[in-house]
């Protein structure tokens, strides 16, 4: 048997890219295979759901959600490890993974649906992913990626992308990303230097706003060391030890409290109470403006995981401190 891992994913795919950074990372032997038409039977079996990645074991079982599968990778190659020893540091790193596939998600599919140019990119090498023999001269490539647009232009709501929350989708987007510019121009990852768990999880939404035309003008144009760590996480490495909170503290708690605590959190809690009383749609105020989308079901889930997380930590003192400095601890209560 092949102790080889097959990893079908795509590069427009952020949870793809993020599954294949962590795999370059660890130096676990693996292929990559771009999904497409041409592969499409063989791995149909596996698929429980039609999404992207898929990684097939050297057993052949397959395995699908980013964050549990890394996890359970993580088990069984240790080293290097992506989660730091400290407390706070564990727990942050795990706040920041699930702040890049819950709220950076929201950034990049908006961006890559909001605007012709953007629509017209991705669909057009989404075509030419799934069918890799077409050309341009062929006729049916506008027709083909004219249905795609269509098809995830009418889905963007499923992130809260709407006109009504467009510009904070943006504007978020930016603080977002001029506050980790700051946290990045002193360090190569984003609590020291190697990644951490959190690094995979943004990183991956972020590089994948690398490929679209107006988010990647932004970032090119603005904020160089944001793009350098993007850059550099297609082929992490372990260059060192994680920081102190003390030394990372006065350039990543303004990322905290700003992006994860008055936005992503305080929407994470509000999603929730939504779906707990079967809401269709719900409104919430994120840093002074009301946000209104209708619930996302899987993110329910997500957080009850980070709870989880957080309930494991025996001694919570140290770490209760900081997340209550920035605006993170209310959100790990359970409603009773």
């Amino acid at each position: 048997m092949s102790e080889m891992y097959r990893i079908v994913g795509a590069e427009l795919s952020p949870f793809s890219v993020k599954v294949r950074s962590f795999f370059r990372y660890k130096g676990i032997p693996h292929e990559w295979i771009s999904r497409s038409l041409e592969v499409q039977e063989e791995y149909a079996t596996l698929f429980k759901v039609p999404i992207i990645p898929l990684v097939v074991a050297p057993d052949g079982t397959g395995m699908q959600d980013s964050s549990p599968l890394i996890e359970s990778i993580e088990r069984i190659y240790p080293e290097p490890s992506i989660h730091p020893e400290d407390t706070v540091l564990y727990f942050i790193s795990c706040l920041l993974e699930e702040f890049g596939d819950e709220w950076a998600n929201k950034w990049m599919f908006h961006y890559r649906w909001a605007r012709e140019l953007d629509q017209q990119n991705a669909a057009t090498r989404i075509v030419r992913m799934m069918r890799p023999g077409v050309s341009e001269s062929e006729d049916d490539l506008s027709q083909m990626a004219a249905q795609i647009a269509e098809r995830m232009t009418g889905r963007v709501w499923f992130v809260g992308s709407s006109e009504g929350t467009a510009l904070q989708i943006e504007n978020g987007f930016q603080d977002a990303m001029s506050l980790l510019d700051k946290h990045l121009a002193s360090r190569p990852y984003l609590l020291g230097e190697r990644p951490c768990y959190g690094d995979f999880g943004l990183y991956a939404q972020v590089y994948n706003a690398t490929l679209d035309p107006t988010p990647a003008a932004l970032i090119a144009a603005r904020y160089q060391n944001v793009l350098a760590w993007t850059q550099r996480m297609l082929w992490p490495r372990n260059e060192g030890d994680y920081e102190s909170w003390d030394s990372l503290e006065s350039s990543l708690a303004p990322l905290l409290r700003q992006q994860v605590g008055e936005r992503f959190l305080s929407w994470s809690v509000a999603n929730q109470a939504a779906i707990l009383r079967g809401a269709e749609e719900f409104t919430v105020e994120l840093a002074g403006q009301d946000w209104t989308q209708k619930p996302q079901k899987y993110h329910a889930k997500s957080l009850e995981s980070l709870r989880d997380k957080y309930e494991t930590i025996s001694s919570k003192t140290a770490l209760d401190e900081v997340l209550g400095s920035v605006g993170c601890l209310e959100a790990m209560a359970r409603s009773r």
